[in-house]
């Protein structure tokens, strides 16, 4: 006989919510805050380069672009790949709705091809049955934090003469065939919201190898002006031009500050995330009505989201009365994504609809991100698989 669940009255596994995710800010940053909020420059200041060239170093990038998230990051990169009116970019539909807005921002059309059944990363095939003439960036979008089949994308824009923006957003610490995420496109983006792998609040950044789209990217982020307030401070001028209209997606010297400090954890950080998605592993392999995502034997994966597929067919309750349940039981799992073109703007601005990515559909019915992060302890983790297991059992057929 198994447990009562909690949704129907029973005890739940744990006495208080488990998030799916969150941020870690030690004594150590907060001292690297204080330190800039006691200083000169709040914003626009020395920090930012500094935080900068620290990302630029670890993802091995010539150069980094600090923005203010990671949104204006893929804003940022795609005008920095000169996307205009009438281009088409072509984006996975499992992925966050930024992924295909900035697109959008810049008066493009976003084009959604499929994703692979196991991974849910962007389907070469379905990338390439989706080329046309107008189609000028490809944009690979780094799902739960395993990177994207680099190499097979790369044979496909280079000959297409296409940019390839890779969205990193969940993936930083990973790598690809021994390359860390933030060299492996033409333009990487990153974020750093709370539950990302690091955070400064709200932040983001571009990495590239090319200066000239570097310095376009800097412009854009500052209402398209060339020079910033500390510029023109240390040259004792005061005049400067706008060649072309920006935004203000400035990121603070407090946030940079946060940045710096936070980046020395990523390689600890990542390394807890991957020991607790190995519990993970050894629970669920034969544990009936779930299935992880595969993980290719050619990257490292920066474990963001911990994402399973239900057996649907082995169940006798849905994605949805399975997310109530858990969540009950204390469980903070979610959902990541709904794809992009059954938001209702897309289909009523782009006219897309059902059946025009099966594979992204049909997982999205099935999905569930399970609590992922790196203070979780393992008693935390064995209360996930406990909630799991008891959830399961009871709406097994």
């Amino acid at each position: 006989m198994t447990a009562r669940l909690a949704i129907d009255g029973g005890t739940p596994v744990r006495a208080t919510l488990l998030p799916y995710g969150r941020q870690s800010v030690s004594d150590e940053d907060i001292r690297a805050v204080n330190d800039v909020l006691r200083s000169d420059w709040l914003t626009t200041g020395p920090k930012v380069s500094q935080f900068e060239k620290a990302f630029a170093s670890f993802t091995g990038a010539k150069e980094a672009v600090a923005v203010s998230n990671g949104t204006a990051a893929l804003h940022a990169a795609m005008y920095g790949a000169q996307i205009r009116p009438g281009d088409d970019v072509i984006v996975p539909a499992m992925t966050f709705a930024a992924s295909a807005n900035a697109a959008v921002y810049l008066g493009a059309t976003p084009v959604f091809a499929d994703v692979d059944s196991e991974t849910l990363l962007i389907d070469p095939k379905s990338l390439e049955s989706r080329l046309t003439k107008k189609t000028k960036v490809v944009v690979a979008v780094d799902y739960a934090g395993q990177p994207c089949d680099y190499g097979a994308l790369r044979a496909i824009t280079e000959k297409k003469k296409l940019t390839l923006i890779a969205d990193a957003c969940h993936a930083l610490g990973g790598t690809y065939k021994k390359k860390p995420v933030g060299s492996l496109a033409d333009l990487s983006t990153f974020s750093f919201h709370p539950v990302k792998p690091i955070a400064t609040g709200e932040g983001g950044m571009i990495t590239t190898d090319d200066p000239d789209v570097a310095t376009r990217m800097r412009r854009f982020r500052n209402h398209g002006i060339t020079t910033d307030h500390r510029e023109r401070q240390e040259k004792g001028a005061w005049f400067y031009e706008m060649p072309d209209v920006g935004y203000n997606y400035r990121l603070t010297d407090i946030q940079c500050a946060l940045g710096i400090s936070q980046l020395t954890n990523v390689p600890a950080w990542t390394k807890r995330r991957q020991a607790l998605a190995k519990k993970y592993d050894a629970a669920f392999s034969s544990m009936k009505g779930l299935k992880p995502l595969s993980v290719r034997s050619d990257v490292t994966h920066a474990y963001h989201l911990y994402v399973i597929q239900l057996d649907l067919e082995g169940l006798s309750a849905d994605r949805n009365q399975i997310f109530q349940a858990l969540r009950a039981e204390n469980i903070g799992v979610n959902v990541h994504y709904i794809p992009v073109h059954l938001h209702p703007y897309y289909r009523k601005n782009f006219g897309t609809k059902e059946g025009m990515c099966p594979v992204a559909e049909k997982a999205f019915e099935r999905i569930l991100s399970l609590p992922m992060f790196a203070t979780m302890t393992d008693d935390d983790a064995g209360d996930v698989i406990t909630a799991m297991e008891k959830v399961l059992t009871h709406y097994s057929r």
